[in-house]
């Protein structure tokens, strides 16, 4: 049995999610950039927030 010769059928419901969150990433483009944020990568995503370089986790 291959299993890679047949292509996963996607429900309604999946289909429907996918195609939410294309159009969800397409708006989040469209913003515009923030101002006074921190810098690096966003600090409620990794735990920790730095301030005159000290860091603290939440």
């Amino acid at each position: 049995m291959d299993d890679q010769s047949s292509p996963k059928v996607l429900t309604p419901e999946a289909q429907r999610a996918l195609a939410e969150a294309a159009e969800r990433r397409k708006q989040a483009e469209a913003l515009p950039a923030e101002q006074g944020g921190p810098s690096g990568p966003e600090p409620t995503r990794f735990g920790d927030w730095e301030r005159k370089g000290v860091a603290v986790d939440f």
